[in-house]
């Protein structure tokens, strides 16, 4: 049989495949619009959950869903490469394609010709990020708009890469607080590009349900350890850390209102760290595990005294634990500062490997230029962090996150670039 597109079977008339896909809140910019879905979701749901299962955001803004948003229970990232021969204009046509979806779908609502309505039912703050890697440009005949940061992370003496998590040309984030509505929404995803795009790889991760994360709370990681304590609050410390100012950055004009994306995939020797007392755990780390405070003192979100002394004369807080060795540049509070939205995976150990573990993270952070924050900190992290005894770097790939659309901006993701 010919394969129709998805466009082709609406052509015909006969109708295409279904969706679901709604953008998440966005604490410190935008306010959630939530609604809830009547008493069908009521019923379905329970009236608890009933509240948390209709609830969206408005997908069009200034800056993509799905970064400056708290962080959700569930994640898929998902990676393509481009069909052969597919140009220029056929990625507009895809991203034509999945920003016409999307806004739908972040609306609680099926997309045009979507044959499965019931699945868009339970959107609970489900967003969906797009991001465009290196090689994405030369393939569209337009490698003067790659911005110079956008480029392999650096090789560090403690990687261990694996191509399998590599670099590719596109990328799909995909968030929400519904395990099967982000399932389906990544499979919607991946049917709708289909004639333009393949999959390279997935990832998936876990954090903390929203419920539990509703007041504010830092999510921790299988380590037990809070993680993303220092991350940027508030539309100010957004704009200086995260969202990209094409004239200051030396970025080109698309991209102004966009970030960067760094994934990295780390896997956590879980063996080994379980063999730890908790007051290791505490030194290698340099915060406490019961609040993630500082061992200087304080609460999570005192700032650290690096030079405290005990009564013996020695440092309170090792110079090598993973937050001091972090924070110990004097760029690091100007122009190092991220944010981090890791997710946590937990699969089956690998066969033949003799560990009883396969956990780690998938470590999503977002920043204006990764070559001045990320790997500015990770060459410091590299060079004696105690904590590389326990965790591997094992995947990596950076991606531009186009601003968002809508509002007198572009009306499809990455429209300036693809009409350059």
């Amino acid at each position: 049989m010919h394969r129709l597109s998805r466009r082709g079977f609406l052509g015909a008339g006969v109708g295409t495949v279904g969706a679901a896909a709604v953008a998440c809140a966005t604490p410190g910019g935008g306010e959630a619009a939530k609604g809830g879905q009547g008493d069908e979701a009521t019923d379905a749901q329970g009236a608890d959950a009933a509240p948390l299962a209709g609830q969206t955001v408005a997908f069009d803004g200034p800056h993509q869903a799905g970064v400056q948003t708290a962080s959700q229970a569930n994640l898929a990232l998902i990676s393509f490469d481009l069909n052969e021969g597919v140009d220029r204009a056929g990625v507009r046509r895809l991203m034509n394609l999945w920003t016409e979806d999307a806004r739908a779908l972040c609306g609680g609502k099926n997309p045009v010709g979507g044959l499965e309505p019931e699945m868009v039912q339970t959107p609970a703050n489900l967003t969906i990020t797009v991001g465009f890697g290196e090689p994405l440009f030369d393939k569209i005949g337009l490698p003067d708009q790659r911005p110079g940061f956008l480029h392999d992370i650096p090789a560090f003496e403690h990687d261990d890469l694996d191509p399998r998590w590599g670099q590719t040309d596109l990328v799909l984030q995909i968030c929400g607080d519904d395990a099967i509505s982000v399932a389906y929404a990544m499979r919607h995803m991946i049917r709708s590009g289909v004639d333009y795009a393949h999959t390279r790889w997935f990832q998936r991760g876990l954090s903390h349900a929203d419920g539990s994360m509703a007041d504010g709370t830092t999510p921790r990681n299988l380590f037990g350890q809070k993680d993303g304590t220092v991350n940027p609050h508030g539309d100010e410390e957004y704009d200086q850390q995260v969202w990209i100012d094409a004239a200051a950055d030396g970025a080109p004009d698309w991209l102004d209102g966009g970030s960067v994306m760094v994934a990295r995939r780390i896997a956590m020797h879980m063996d080994e760290w379980e063999k730890l007392d908790r007051n290791s755990r505490e030194v290698v780390i340099g915060r406490d595990l019961p609040e993630g405070a500082p061992l200087s003192g304080g609460d999570e979100f005192t700032e650290p005294d690096l030079t405290k002394t005990d009564e013996t004369g020695l440092p309170v807080i090792d110079p090598k634990s993973h937050m001091a060795l972090s924070r110990d540049d004097e760029k690091y509070d100007a122009e190092q500062r991220l944010l981090r939205r890791p997710y946590t995976y937990d699969l089956e150990p690998e066969p033949g490997s003799g560990d009883a573990s396969n956990s780690g993270l998938v470590f999503l952070c977002y920043q204006r230029n990764p070559d001045k924050q990320f790997s500015a900190i990770q060459r410091r992290l590299d060079g004696g962090d105690r904590l590389n005894e326990w965790i591997t770097h094992i995947g990596s790939s950076v991606y531009a996150l186009p601003p968002g659309v809508g509002e007198d901006g572009d009306s499809y993701w990455g429209q300036r670039l693809l009409e350059a």
